[in-house]
Formats: C-alpha cells, sequence, structure tokens
C-alpha cells in the first residue's frame, strides 16, 4: 500500500500544494510510503520560449498565492513580466529525469525533493532546465555532482522519466496535482484531483484506509 503523488515540476498548483503533500507524507510514514511521479506535463516537440504562457500565469499565479498561501518570487515573476529578456523555455524533461535520480538516492525523501524543485523554479527563479539548477539541491542532500550529472545525461534515466509519464496517461491523470492511494497491484483510489486541503485529503485517505 502507498500514497502517490502525481506532479509536476511546472505545476503552479503542485506548488501551492506543496506544504499539504508534505504534511500527509510525514503523517503516514509509518503506514505506507509516499511515491512521486513525475507528469511531464510540458513536453513540447520544440523548446517554446515562455512568451507563449507568460500572459497566462501572469492571469493565473494569484489565485494560487491565495487559496494556499504560497509566494512567487520575484525573480521567477521577472520572467513573465520580462518575456523579451527571458531566456526560459519551459520543459518538464529534465525536473523529471532529474527526481528519478533522486529517487534511487532517498526514496522515502521525494516528496521532500519535489517541494525543492519547485522552490528553485517558483521563488528562487532558477531555470530546471539548466543543469546548474540542481547543483545547490546535490550539496543540501550530499549527492555527489559528478555522479548525479552522468546520470543526468544518460538514457537510462530519460526513460525512466518517459515511463512515469506513461504511468500518468494510464491511470488518466489529466490535471496536477493528483493523488492515489494503492491498495493492490491493480487498485488505485484517486483521493485528490487538484488543489485539495488537508483535511479533506486526510479524510479521503482515511476512507481508503478503512474499506480496504
Amino acid at each position: 500500500m502507498s500514497i502517490i503523488y502525481c506532479y509536476d515540476a511546472y505545476c503552479g498548483w503542485c506548488f501551492g500544494f506543496s506544504n499539504v503533500i508534505k504534511k500527509i507524507a510525514e503523517e503516514y510514514k509509518e503506514i505506507m510510503p509516499t511515491d512521486v511521479l513525475s507528469g511531464g506535463m510540458v513536453l513540447p516537440e520544440k523548446p517554446t520560449h515562455i512568451r507563449a504562457s507568460a500572459n497566462y500565469i501572469l492571469g493565473a499565479y494569484k489565485n494560487v498565492e491565495e487559496l494556499t498561501g504560497v509566494k512567487f518570487g520575484e525573480d521567477y515573476l521577472w520572467h513573465l513580466k520580462n518575456v523579451e529578456d527571458s531566456d526560459w523555455h519551459p520543459s518538464s524533461e529534465k525536473p523529471a529525469i532529474a527526481m528519478c535520480i533522486f529517487k534511487e538516492f532517498y526514496p522515502d525523501r521525494a516528496v521532500e525533493f519535489a517541494a525543492d524543485l519547485q522552490y528553485s523554479l517558483y521563488v528562487e527563479g532558477r531555470d530546471l532546465t539548466d543543469n546548474e539548477a540542481y547543483r545547490h539541491l546535490l550539496e543540501k542532500y550530499s549527492i555527489q555532482p559528478e555522479i548525479f550529472y552522468e546520470k543526468l545525461k544518460s538514457e537510462e534515466y530519460k526513460d525512466m522519466a518517459y515511463y512515469e509519464f506513461s504511468l500518468m496517461k494510464q491511470l488518466q491523470v489529466t490535471g496536477y496535482p493528483c493523488v492515489f492511494v494503492q491498495t493492490s497491484d491493480t487498485k488505485f483510489n484517486m483521493v485528490a484531483r487538484g488543489y485539495t486541503d488537508y483535511e479533506i485529503l486526510k479524510e479521503r485517505i482515511e476512507a481508503v484506509l478503512k474499506t480496504s
């Protein structure tokens, strides 16, 4: 039995959901682990400049702040407000590969790492398509940079990330965040679709546990 958190590094609502899922993962860690799967939400065939989504995000991020209490940093917002000067071409691929690598080292801290990735993007304004955006987290988690960067460019971990993207399709996940409680090899109980507050999510998890 496990909790499965379906997220994407480039999902603003997942950033808003970080504190909720961290609290849930901590609360249930003695009963079941929480795994994180990356969704592949932003996978353009050709790199697409931030200007394509900037206006939409500028209109939406305040809703995330108001409902969840998180704050988007000025270093991130600068890229939305100054698209002509930004060199960002968002893609979910690299942070998903980084997550696969990280889970090999610390499978029980995946939720924490997901939150750190999103803090790096949405508060500190780091470009997650840039290899250097991960270096400060390697230090935090005591992962040797040479090992991490060797894995980051390998096809093996890229394949792992794309396998997770295909799992999202199998689970029919169409939006993020999304949370399941997996009670058997074939039984996935959806307990959150979109931002869900802690009390409601806990209630739904408890209901699944009672019937399984």
